[in-house]
Parts: structure tokens; sequence; C-alpha cells
């Protein structure tokens, strides 16, 4: 396990944008790094991650063209723009770490129980 710090949630109105940061003491331990978003009752929802090797990105159907997944090795961090935002964005959203490098296979990334890392959440509610 690696310690992880998301932050940057937010209110923004419907067609806007917002960013979360994923920090973590060192970036070079973990193969994948996601996000994930729950609201009360549904489970939680895999919305985007990233190949920290080579940069490789995966994205939600409702989510692409829309949020943006990027990296900072330097900086040991992940991030998620999120553009364009809706309604039906709106959720507490998970910051993860996985090691294990096989996630690109099958969209096995979405799936919450294959990370062994999370942040404490953070809110992103979009509304009018």
């Amino acid at each position: 396990q690696v310690q992880l710090m998301d932050s940057g949630g937010g209110s923004e109105a419907p067609g806007g944008s917002l960013s979360l940061s994923c920090a973590t003491p060192d970036i070079t331990k973990i193969r994948f790094m996601a996000w994930f978003r729950q609201t009360p009752g549904k489970e939680r929802e895999g919305v985007a991650a990233i190949y920290v090797n080579w940069g490789t990105t995966y994205y939600a159907d409702s989510v692409k063209g829309r949020f943006t997944i990027s990296k900072d090795n330097a900086r040991h961090a992940a991030y998620l723009q999120m553009n364009s935002l809706k309604p039906e964005d709106t959720a507490m959203y998970y910051c993860a770490a996985a090691s294990d490098g096989t996630l690109w296979y099958n969209d096995a990334w979405s799936v919450p129980g294959r990370y062994t890392s999370w942040g404490q959440g953070t809110q992103v509610t979009v509304s009018s």
C-alpha cells in the first residue's frame, strides 16, 4: 500500500470545469493510478486510469472527451481535469493506486478490487 492524498473538489455549474489532484510520496512504486467516483447507494465507478510507466490512459465511456487524466512523475502526482461538467458527474471522487501492471487487460483498470491504496475522497458537485 501507498499513501494517497486527493484534493481539488468543489462545486461548479453545468458546463464548467474542475481539477482534482492526487499526491503520493513515491509514484515509482505505482503501476496504475486511477480515479473512481461514488454516489450514495451506488457502487464505486471507475472514471479514468493511467499506466504510470508509459502514460497510457483509459476512460469510462461516460467521461470520454470531457475528462483527462495525467501524471507528473517529478511531482509524484496524478491529476483529473474535468471539463463540460454535467449534474450526473456529482459524486465523491477517490484516487486509487495499484502495483499490478496488468490492469490494461479486459478493462481491469475499472475494477475497484484491483487497487490496494485509496485516497480519502473529495466531493464534486455539479449544480446550477
